[in-house]
């Protein structure tokens, strides 16, 4: 059966997208100038730019029209509990952490929801953002119960927390439950990140728990969407 003609931009752009005939970040040709070229209507031309965007290849911009996106995007693991450096590491990254607030606070309303402790419940708030191959595309709000965590400093921080918590404080890290959502950037990711523009972000947010099921941290992993896809792997039960 004989494809879409839109179908058939689609294809064609996203291939040479894919094989770097289109470098990332350039503007594609206006929906005039693609209908010239591919002898065609601009609402053909428009489903074509929805299919490119609804798959992750370009952004549409207002003023700027269509955006090619970097497609060489960094795979995050869903299910499984994996620290910053640990993740670098493994894709071979050069990455930067920048701690910008460090110290104890007692939680607000919102982190006694989240940490499930009372407003008395001294609490370790670290916030730092992170930068892969020189881009600053996360931003990590890591808070810490102090009982279960009593020392803890900024130079700690700046490296990796988990490996000082198992391996100095021998604290079992066992599990988490996590919640992605997409919201709109705040003030505070558009001063600490690199958004180029994009006005929403992904948010992982993860309550996790020791050996003994004791709740000891609550997470806010803001992501850049452009460059990471949350993967999974799923087993259907028999």
């Amino acid at each position: 059966m004989r494809k879409n003609k839109f179908q058939e931009i689609y294809q064609e752009i996203s291939a040479q997208i894919q094989e770097g005939v289109i470098k990332a970040n350039t503007q594609l040709p206006s929906e005039h100038d693609l209908a010239d070229q591919y002898e065609t209507s601009r609402e053909t031309v428009r489903k074509a730019l929805n299919l490119l965007s609804q798959n992750g290849f370009i952004q549409k911009i207002r003023g700027r029209g269509s955006i090619v996106l970097e497609t060489n995007k960094f795979s995050f693991p869903v299910s499984g509990l994996v620290s910053f450096q640990e993740l670098s590491d493994s894709m071979g990254k050069n990455s930067v952490t920048t701690v910008h607030e460090f110290g104890l606070i007692e939680p607000d309303e919102f982190l006694q929801q989240q940490l499930q402790t009372e407003p008395e419940e001294l609490t370790w708030k670290v916030i730092r953002s992170r930068q892969l191959d020189g881009e600053t595309i996360i931003l990590d709000k890591d808070y810490f119960l102090k009982k279960y965590v009593p020392k803890l400093t900024k130079e700690i921080a700046e490296q990796s927390i988990y490996a000082y918590l198992e391996n100095e404080l021998g604290l079992k890290i066992s599990f988490a439950k996590k919640e992605i959502v997409v919201v709109d950037c705040t003030a505070e990711d558009k001063k600490l990140l690199d958004l180029d523009d994009f006005k929403h972000i992904v948010v992982v947010k993860n309550y996790v728990y020791l050996e003994d099921a004791s709740l000891f941290q609550y997470t806010e992993s803001r992501h850049r969407l452009d460059r990471f896809r949350f993967v999974d792997f799923a087993r259907r039960g028999r």
